[in-house]
């Protein structure tokens, strides 16, 4: 067992939370243990109780308490996309825009951000496949599952702090294109409300689903989005742009909800006003899947200037456009900054 270590913070290490960097240099501290240092006070940084979530700064000193040296020595478990060329093909089949610093997907319907219960095949995991020179690129933010569109992917440390800002200090700007079932009144407006993450209780769903509820209640978070219909299939359906504000979790897909337009295709929200599934909406013989996209983003880039990118319709939503009449060649994009 080692001594308390004193790590001074690099450059390296600028922006990155504190619950990474361990995960980093002592990838076999199991995590609960991380916690109790934590509580006790053992870890400090400049002196100071920390939490899991702070966000470490180049220069900060950073106190280690003693850990096991199995723990320091363990290595990560290794991880099989690093050396897959199929992962690899694939990571860049779905590649946007690369440069020094950054890598913007197109995310597909139905591949998950991140890992989680039951999710082997992750974009985080893919990304192993493109590690160079020790560095391995990192998400910046994440969609939805079955949300498709841009992902932004940080390809060095540096890159994904400043990204981090941009997108925590809300200097992203974001437009997602939607199909909902019934067109949303007015056409045009923001949706304010705060949120909570429950369990469902809705026939034919499960796990956990996001509630508008009063605001103050215990577990809230408040959301804001707008949103603008641009074109309508008679008073059935409805081709939404939407601009998030804030990032809560199936924050559109609650908003469209709220409004009585769930978006198309949606596992968990597709309801209608009088709390039935939305089902009668399959008989138009579109496919049922989310119709939810992350059309463009317009970021700060972290060397400096402007990143400006779209991504196709994905090919589900691509087909509801064409048989419901719909031309995206008509949308202004001029359309978007007035939102």
């Amino acid at each position: 067992m080692s001594g308390v270590v004193q790590v001074t913070l690099a450059e390296k290490d600028d922006g990155l939370r504190l619950d990474r960097w361990f995960k980093e240099n002592y990838p076999g501290l199991a995590y609960g243990r991380l916690q109790k240092m934590l509580r006790t006070g053992q870890i400090r940084l400049d002196g100071k109780r920390v939490k899991t979530s702070t966000r470490l700064e180049e220069g900060q000193l950073l106190r280690v308490p003693p850990i096991d040296d199995d723990a320091q020595t363990s290595q990560r478990p290794p991880r099989p996309e690093r050396q897959n060329p199929e992962a690899l093909d694939f990571i860049r089949s779905i590649i946007l825009h690369e440069d020094d610093d950054i890598i913007v997907l197109n995310k597909p319907s139905g591949l998950a951000s991140q890992g989680g219960s039951g999710t082997r095949r992750h974009v985080d995991g893919l990304l192993s496949a493109l590690e160079k020179n020790g560095e391995r690129p990192r998400l910046v933010h994440r969609l939805d599952r079955d949300t498709s569109g841009l992902l932004l992917v940080a390809k060095t440390r540096k890159a994904a702090s400043k990204l981090g800002t941009v997108f925590r200090t809300r200097s992203a700007r974001k437009i997602y294109w939607a199909l909902t079932i019934g067109v949303p009144r007015p056409q045009q407006g923001e949706i304010s409300a705060f949120v909570k993450k429950m369990q469902s209780n809705i026939p034919g769903t499960s796990g956990e689903i996001v509630r508008v509820v009063e605001a103050g209640e215990p577990g809230s978070q408040h959301s804001h989005s707008y949103y603008s219909v641009v074109e309508q299939a008679g008073q059935k359906f409805a081709w939404v742009s939407l601009k998030p504000v804030t990032g809560r979790t199936h924050q559109l897909r609650v908003h469209m909800t709220e409004l009585g337009t769930p978006i198309y295709g949606d596992p968990k929200y597709q309801i209608i006003p009088d709390g039935e599934t939305a089902d009668w909406a399959n008989a138009e013989g579109l496919e049922n899947r989310l119709h939810l996209h992350a059309r463009r983003l317009v970021i700060p880039h972290p060397s400096g200037g402007k990143l400006d990118i779209t991504a196709p319709l994905p090919p589900h939503m691509k087909n509801s456009w064409e048989a419901l009449g719909l031309d995206p060649h008509r949308y202004d994009m001029a359309d978007e900054d007035e939102l």
